[in-house]
């Protein structure tokens, strides 16, 4: 398949955001020409969005979804009391009692492991499936659905395809070599705020009354426009900047608007960063957006773990679990996946000297991972660690394992190749033949 070249600069400005949904949603006008085919996408496939979850930072595994009570408190601190789940037999973490009563919709995967500590590295591997080095920069999971699901794939909405809510992951280059057309857009802003204020389409202070007034102005002294009527690349242009003023001031632009919510539910959601950008998210999923990753910061405990849990899990499991919920009972759960990860565990044996304070470093060797919707069957536990959490003793699960998987139930074929911008085709997920261990199939929840 040809690859579209790379447009634009490295980043998202209000500027740059405007310019490109001025072009033709994010280009797709100027560019359309150059794709001489279209990406392969299952026409039957169970999903077709994402929603990624993912935990800034790593997440501790035996706090959350693979508890060790047995192991003594210096490896469970104070959370030593695991919680059962409506699923026989699958406890999980005591701050998590909200998600406990969801257990049947989702799946957990106590069986990850890469081996990688750094943040970078580990964060490269889970979020595209690859190891890092090498010649090759690869897109991240969400710049590929982007490619395949996105404006080539038939995506025709004014709202970019790839989603962060709200603020870069910064880890990595997500769109890789793809380029920055399938870079996501981060919206910046907090939906837990009286008003989100997202980059490029709302601003503080400017009422939709000084936006039209605005616009006004701006055609009373455009004189380029007056002396070009009906040329042909004037037309192209007056029907671009329409399309950007709709997502400012029309229909587009209000599915940022969470004040349309009822108020009890943004309650269950929590009001908070957290939350909202989940309550967030399943509008954006309504809307048709095919990847939206929730960048939920404040994961690298080295210090003070313990205090930063009992904040950090119960705004968790507020908000993680009523997502499920609300995409069960509004149905768009059975066409979603919600991936909820970070780039590796932490250290079972908790740090309690100074300067740590009771803190847990990165860990790699075993993690955990939880899916649900869009195909994966909910209430199954995939893998397990030792005693201890500190190494997976059966079924691992590489990242790239996993990733195939979502791939598939998203009508895109793990086995296909992009080509790179030198012209040389590149997997989207590495085989044995590369040098990579595989777990295999997820046969178990697809």
């Amino acid at each position: 398949m040809s690859e579209i070249p790379e447009v634009g600069g490295a980043s998202w400005s209000r500027r740059q955001f405007l310019a490109a949904t001025a072009s033709g949603a994010l280009g797709v006008t100027a560019t359309s020409n150059l794709i001489p085919v279209q990406p392969r996408v299952r026409p039957d496939a169970k999903a077709r969005s994402v929603i990624q979850i993912w935990m800034w930072g790593g997440p501790c595994h035996i706090d959350t979804f693979d508890p060790k009570p047995e192991a003594g408190s210096d490896y469970t601190g104070p959370l030593s009391s695991p919680i059962a789940t409506n699923v026989d037999g699958l406890r999980i973490g005591q701050l998590l009692p909200m998600l406990a009563k969801q257990a049947h919709r989702y799946s957990v995967i106590r069986g990850m492991t890469h081996g990688v500590n750094g943040h970078e590295t580990a964060s490269y591997i889970v979020q595209t499936g690859h190891k890092s080095g090498g010649r090759v920069v690869h897109p991240s999971v969400g710049a590929v659905v982007s490619r395949f699901r996105g404006y080539a794939g038939g995506y025709k909405g004014l709202i970019p395809p790839y989603i962060v809510l709200t603020r870069p992951q910064g880890r990595f280059s997500e769109a890789g070599f793809l380029g920055s057309r399938y870079k996501p857009f981060a919206t910046g802003g907090d939906p837990g705020r009286r008003e989100f204020l997202v980059e490029g389409i709302s601003t503080a202070g400017v009422t939709r009354k000084r936006q039209e007034s605005r616009r006004k102005l701006l055609h009373q002294l455009d004189g380029l426009r007056r002396d070009a009527q009906g040329d042909p690349s004037l037309m192209e242009f007056e029907d671009s900047e329409r399309r950007a003023y709709d997502l400012i001031l029309g229909e587009a632009g209000k599915i940022f608007d969470l004040s349309q919510e009822k108020p009890e539910l943004r309650e269950r959601y929590g009001r908070n960063t957290f939350g909202q950008s989940c309550l967030m998210a399943r509008r954006l999923v309504e809307k048709g957006i095919p990847y939206i990753t929730i960048n939920y910061r404040g994961w690298d405990t080295h210090k003070q773990h313990f205090q930063t849990m009992n904040r950090r899990l119960p705004e968790m499991d507020r908000g993680m679990a009523t997502l499920i919920d609300d995409l069960a009972q509004r149905g768009p759960l059975d066409s979603t996946i919600v991936w909820w990860t970070g780039e590796f565990g932490r250290t079972p044996k908790v740090q309690w000297g100074a300067p740590w304070n009771g803190g847990r470093g990165h860990h790699g060797a075993a993690f955990s991972a939880v899916v649900a919707g869009g195909g994966f069957k909910g209430g199954h536990v995939i893998g397990a660690t030792d005693a201890k959490g500190m190494s997976v003793v059966s079924r691992p699960v590489y990242p790239w394992d996993l990733i195939a998987g979502m791939y598939e139930l998203l009508g895109i074929d793990p086995s296909s190749e992009l080509r790179h911008p030198l012209g040389f085709m590149v997997p989207l997920i590495p085989s044995a033949k590369d040098g990579y261990d595989i777990g295999g199939r997820l046969d178990e929840i697809l």
